[in-house]
Formats: C-alpha cells, sequence, structure tokens
C-alpha cells in the first residue's frame, strides 16, 4: 500500500478529511520550499501537492503562472524539485508528496529517468496535467511499476464514462476540479460539487479531493462536508506572493492559514457526509 493510500486510510479511519495545500517548488526562492513543507505538515497538512515549475501551465491562473515565473527565474527545474522532496525526506519519512506539473519537463529527462528518480527521492505520486489516460500508457506503467500513484483531474464537465475510463488508471486519490476553467477562477457551488463527487464516487473506488475555488475557512469547510480532502492553492500561492521580497515570514504565516483550515475542517462531522457515499 503506497503512502497515500495509507494516509486516506488512517484518516478515513479516524473520520477526519485530508488537507492538501499546493506551493510551486522553488517559490519565491528554492531554499523556503523545504521549510515550507515542513511548516505546513506541522499545521495540519495531510498530503503536499508540489508544483513543477513549467513555462506554460495551462491549467493554472495568473496567481499561480506567476509563481511558476519566479521560481523559473530562480532556475528551478523538476532536476531542482526531486531535491526537494529528497531534503524534506531527511525529515519527514510520513507524509505524501504529489507532484503536480505539466509532461514536457518529464519528457526532457525521459519517462524511466523521471519514475525511477522520483520514486529515489521520495516522491509518492504525480498529476500530470496535460497526460490522457489514453496517451499515457509507457509512462503510467513505468509509475506503477515504481509504486508512483497517478492522480488524475476530473472536471464538472466529466461524463459518466470518463470517470470510469480514469478510474482504470488512476491511483491514490482523484482530484475534482470544482469550477470551469483555470485555479483561482469561479465560485465555488457546493451543492453542485456534492453532487458531482457523489457520482465519481459510485463509478470509482479512489478518495475525491475537491479544489479550485476553495479560498478560505468557510468554503473549505463546506468542501469537508462532501469530499475526501479539500485541496488548496491559489489562496496559498497569493499569500507566498505578498511575502515574496520577505520569505522568512512565508513558513510561518501559510502554517498559520493552514491551521484555520486544519480547525475549520475537523469541526465537520465527516462521518455523516462524504462516507456515506462510499
Amino acid at each position: 500500500m503506497s503512502r497515500i493510500a495509507q494516509r486516506f486510510q488512517q484518516l478515513q479511519d479516524s473520520k477526519r478529511t485530508a488537507l492538501i495545500p499546493f506551493i510551486t517548488a522553488g517559490d519565491p526562492t528554492p531554499q523556503i520550499t523545504v521549510p515550507l513543507m515542513q511548516a505546513m505538515v506541522s499545521a495540519g497538512a495531510d498530503v503536499i501537492e508540489l508544483g513543477v515549475p513549467f513555462s506554460d501551465p495551462m491549467a493554472d491562473g495568473p496567481v499561480i503562472q506567476r509563481a511558476t515565473e519566479r521560481a523559473l527565474a530562480q532556475g528551478v527545474s523538476l532536476t531542482a524539485v526531486l531535491e526537494m522532496v529528497r531534503q524534506f525526506r531527511e525529515h519527514d519519512g510520513t507524509t505524501p508528496v504529489v507532484l503536480m506539473g505539466y509532461l514536457n519537463p518529464i519528457e526532457v529527462m525521459g519517462y524511466a529517468q523521471f519514475a525511477q528518480q522520483a520514486a529515489a527521492a521520495g516522491v509518492d505520486g504525480a498529476l500530470i496535467v496535460d497526460l490522457p489516460p489514453e496517451e499515457g500508457h509507457d509512462l503510467i506503467a513505468l509509475m506503477k511499476a515504481q509504486g508512483l500513484d497517478l492522480v488524475y483531474l476530473l472536471a464538472p464537465t466529466s461524463t459518466a464514462a470518463r470517470i470510469k475510463l480514469i478510474g482504470d488508471v488512476a491511483s491514490g486519490f482523484v482530484y475534482y476540479v470544482s469550477v470551469k476553467g483555470v485555479t483561482g477562477a469561479g465560485h465555488l457551488d457546493t451543492a453542485a460539487v456534492a453532487a458531482q463527487v457523489g457520482a465519481i464516487k459510485s463509478l470509482i473506488p479512489l478518495p475525491v479531493g475537491v479544489g479550485f475555488g476553495i479560498k478560505d475557512a468557510e468554503t473549505a469547510a463546506k468542501v469537508a462536508q462532501v469530499a475526501d480532502a479539500v485541496i488548496v492553492g491559489s489562496a496559498i500561492v497569493s499569500q507566498i506572493e505578498t511575502l515574496a521580497a520577505t520569505p522568512e515570514r512565508i513558513p510561518d504565516t501559510i502554517g498559520n492559514f493552514l491551521a484555520e483550515l486544519r480547525q475549520a475542517i475537523d469541526a465537520v462531522d465527516c462521518s455523516v457526509t462524504s462516507r456515506a457515499a462510499e
């Protein structure tokens, strides 16, 4: 059983919802990423989603695009991101880390080399935005051979057939995009999210995380009522951006923000919400 599967099993046993924060590796400086990851875990993060900087982040809105630009300006590459995970693992051997990014940097490194080096560094899985399951056979096989989970996105427009297809190849969890558009956009309709999460869980057995549109403790608590994981990205990255000139303040600031989300999520009685759909 992977670290991700173990973590979700532990959370289900304790009737708690996962908190999954997203940050862009190397933003605003490479030196702050590992301390920030550690601070997020201390604040209650269950899984860390670590963005791999890429020059054309098509699924991301302006906030994360600018974070990617700051990281690329610092020379942060896929190899550098794997080194950050390796350093994180020197102090934390249990918190799952999922890389979020795009196929091009992996193709440049080479599929086999990426799978091997990611596993060796302590990565637990990857969400590759532009790798549809129909076209990813080689990389999927190599990642699974290394014990790496493949996390896939599902959208409000995903059909039942599409959900089933993704369920055949995904592992760890699936990421439901709660609004149409890019990260940081749109209004969160929790009733619609609840209906779609229920539909997804009726078709595939994996935990369902919900992201896009979660901006504060209130929206995090609403999502926790219907999902197995609350995924928060732009709201964190936006705060990092405001502190780019004083990066030493970032771990405490983001830690305090996540602690607020953690408290709000834990106040939700998860035993009678999303788990009832399983």
